[in-house]
């Protein structure tokens, strides 16, 4: 009666093609998922690159209206990213209170180095500077990612 009986399960070859099978399933959806945690970064890239230069734009545009005082030399951009998120004194204000452009600085989303601020994730352009120069000096006139990766456009972050 050994013939009669049904067997159960898979066989040995059965379980090695399923297995083969996961497996280029598997690594066929690798790319896919690092090629979105990289359009990811790159958004949040875009977005923290936006905010940043927003805020210098609105300090600049406090300081031609007015609201900040500045030296003769002074060029009108912020001495630092710091001072974005510290304030400024509101010049027109009778009580003094202080214009805040930024709520925290944020970080580079491709920065490597977990020991450095956020201020320190940025490549920092003064507005003396030309822009392939991109020197930092006495103001922040723009700020750019110090990564030398590679976007997905085929353009340097560095470059954004």
């Amino acid at each position: 009666m050994p013939g009669n009986r049904k067997q159960q399960g898979f066989t040995l070859i059965e379980l090695l093609v399923a297995l083969t099978l996961l497996a280029l399933i598997v690594s066929s959806a690798a790319p896919l998922v690092q090629l979105s945690a990289q359009r990811n970064k790159e958004q949040e890239l875009k977005r923290v690159l936006w905010q940043i230069r927003d805020a210098i734009d609105a300090y600049k545009q406090a300081v031609d209206d007015g609201r900040i005082e500045l030296s003769d030399d002074a060029s009108g951009y912020p001495e630092s990213l710091q001072m974005l998120v510290d304030g400024v004194e509101d010049a027109q204000d009778p009580e003094h209170k202080k214009i805040y452009f930024l709520r925290r600085i944020p970080r580079d989303p491709f920065a490597s180095d977990p020991s450095l601020s956020n201020a320190e994730t940025w490549g920092l352009r003064s507005y003396e500077s030309s822009f392939e120069d991109k020197s930092a000096g006495d103001d922040v006139y723009d700020v750019y990612s110090l990564s030398n990766g590679m976007g997905i456009n085929q353009q340097p972050y560095k470059e954004w």
